[in-house]
């Protein structure tokens, strides 16, 4: 047995005191707590009742916190969960909160994944893989990913890959169009796109964009490149320097009949 000698409120915290037990400092809990067990100096307690007073400090502590963090934003259970365990909760405690939270309704796993997905269609170009990928992170199981992920339809998809290439392809190229399609198609795997969805934005952005201009875009890039190839090689002469600009011109994607012209041409500028 222990007596209570000492209850102090604390300077920084009003709602919260300070326990003295036999004249030494032992805790601190909440005011709600102090009220409910009619905690009072005088008052003879044994350690399992100072134990349980002390859990149901930490859950209160705990859940207290965890509504905080869910006030700036719906989270998932694994981020709360891991916000808490990083306050050095025990992991019984912390299993307690969250299933107080779930059963109040603070949170859902289901309702985080739908809107997480419908945040992302409305402020991203993020294909599905890449959305995903980031609610595994996040700890969203496969039932939830498979239904939060029926938001984005394949129309969806396809609108924002054809959105994607109008956004990142130059107005002006300086390389091949097929170099340029090559770093766009890496782009839009990277962001999660299937290949499928892939293969139909570029025809249907080619359809969408295709003029009398692309020929004059290409003529413009292939000489941007040359003039770079002849710098590189200007210490070369004949046959071995035309080799070597044509293997540069082809590594970057265009095509031969291209290259052939621009040598031509060049040829006839007495280059």
């Amino acid at each position: 047995m222990a007596i209570i000698t000492k209850i102090t409120v604390q300077k920084k915290n009003k709602e919260r005191y300070n326990i003295f037990l036999d004249e030494e400092y032992a805790f601190s809990i909440d005011e709600a707590i102090l009220i409910n067990y009619h905690l009072r100096k005088g008052l003879e307690v044994e350690k399992e009742f100072l134990a349980n007073i002390v859990e149901e400090d930490h859950i209160r502590k705990g859940y207290q916190a965890a509504i905080n963090f869910l006030s700036y934003r719906m989270r998932s259970v694994k981020e709360v969960k891991d916000y808490l365990l990083k306050k050095e909760m025990e992991a019984e405690v912390v299993t307690t909160i969250i299933e107080r939270l779930t059963r109040e309704k603070y949170l859902s796993d289901m309702e985080f994944a739908r809107a997480f997905v419908q945040t992302r269609l409305n402020l991203s170009l993020k294909g599905p893989g890449s959305i995903k990928r980031e609610l595994i992170e996040k700890g969203i199981g496969e039932a939830e990913i498979l239904n939060s992920m029926q938001l984005y339809t394949d129309e969806l998809q396809l609108e924002k890959a054809i959105i994607f290439l109008k956004k990142k392809y130059p107005t002006k190229l300086k390389t091949s169009r097929a170099e340029q399609e090559r770093k766009l198609y890496t782009l839009l795997v990277s962001n999660g796109f299937s290949q499928g969805v892939i293969q139909q934005a570029f025809k249907l952005y080619s359809e969408e964009n295709e003029d009398d201009n692309a020929n004059d875009e290409e003529w413009e890039a292939i000489t941007h490149q040359g003039d770079k190839a002849l710098r590189k090689y200007r210490s070369e002469s004949g046959r071995g320097k035309k080799q070597k600009v044509k293997q540069f011109l082809y590594r970057r994607g265009f095509s031969i009949d291209l290259i052939d012209r621009f040598i031509e041409y060049y040829e006839e500028q007495g280059e």
